[in-house]
């Protein structure tokens, strides 16, 4: 038996290509893996709180990851680390708009914003934001899915059980792979009601958002399984809690742990990371997809 190839009945599915429209243009996305850079403008996220709060250090931060090798940089301007609260609408705008609005003079590089709220999302697209990144799915504000169906950008579905406030309180599932599945279902279909095209949808199945260490490595585990959607797989494992139950560290030394996570993701067929460390997530996918092209074509040699 050649065990050096991916066989059919395997879970590695890497390299799908997907279509998305973004910046009013459709391509296809992959089989490179594209990253997308974490940039939290806040004083209490659970990584980097408070690092880049000031616009001018926020905007240093976001060059730098583009030039590390991001294609997306997801600013965002609200905490969502378990337990949060929610930020007011003021104080999310003086936070990320002037951001947006720098950064968007200095790259060509996608710009994504992370808000729950439909007039932040607005706000940062008139000031050339590309697309919006919802942890609710358009499900926190009734105004934010006619927002992303009039200006025609690409919207990110996460799946969260419960608020930010209580999602980490016993969260459970009959199924956890076919709940995430049909929620994704769901969730398609009303974007579609909405008037989103579905080429504009990229899903995010939450890791550690309502989840379990388990919940979170059996959703990496069986990524394959939402294949069948047909969109693209966004996942974001970086720095997050269960790898520190794992590896008993601080989010600061997570760094390989984040790296395992994203490998094995790309292996099961996610296609866009988002990450706090790019360049050394991204040289990892570069080593990484190499090796599966040669087994690709060793396997057609066979």
């Amino acid at each position: 038996m050649n065990r050096d190839r991916c066989r059919p009945k395997s879970k590695c599915v890497p390299g799908v290509t997907r279509h998305l429209r973004i910046r009013g243009e459709k391509f296809a996305l992959g089989p490179e893996p594209w990253l997308m850079g974490i940039l939290n403008v806040t004083p209490d996220s659970f990584s980097d709180g408070g690092k880049f709060l000031a616009a001018e250090a926020a905007v240093e931060r976001a060059l730098e990851l583009v030039e590390q090798g991001a294609e997306i940089i997801d600013i965002g301007g609200e905490s969502t680390r378990p337990g949060s609260r929610s930020t007011p609408l003021e104080e999310e705008l003086k936070r990320i708009i002037p951001v947006v609005r720098k950064v968007r003079r200095q790259t060509s590089a996608y710009i994504s914003i992370d808000t729950r709220k439909s007039r932040v999302a607005r706000a940062a697209l008139d000031e050339g934001a590309d697309l919006i990144n919802d942890i609710s799915a358009l499900r926190h504000d009734p105004e934010m899915a006619r927002v992303v169906a009039s200006y025609q950008v690409p919207v990110v579905l996460m799946h969260m059980l419960g608020e930010p406030e209580n999602m980490q309180a016993s969260p459970h599932y009959n199924n956890l792979l076919f709940d995430l599945k049909y929620f994704f279902l769901t969730r398609i279909r009303e974007a579609s009601q909405a008037g989103i095209a579905e080429d504009c949808l990229i899903l995010d199945p939450g890791i550690g958002f309502g989840k379990t260490v388990e919940d979170n490595l059996k959703i990496i585990n069986n990524l394959d399984y939402y294949q069948g959607l047909k969109r693209p797989i966004l996942i974001g494992p970086s720095r997050k809690s269960f790898l520190g139950k794992i590896l008993g560290t601080g989010p600061e030394n997570r760094l390989e742990g984040t790296i395992a996570a994203v490998i094995l993701s790309y292996l099961r067929g996610a296609i866009i990371f988002r990450v706090h460390d790019v360049k050394e997530v991204k040289r990892a996918l570069q080593v990484a997809e190499s090796i599966v092209k040669e087994i690709k074509v060793a396997g057609q040699d066979a």
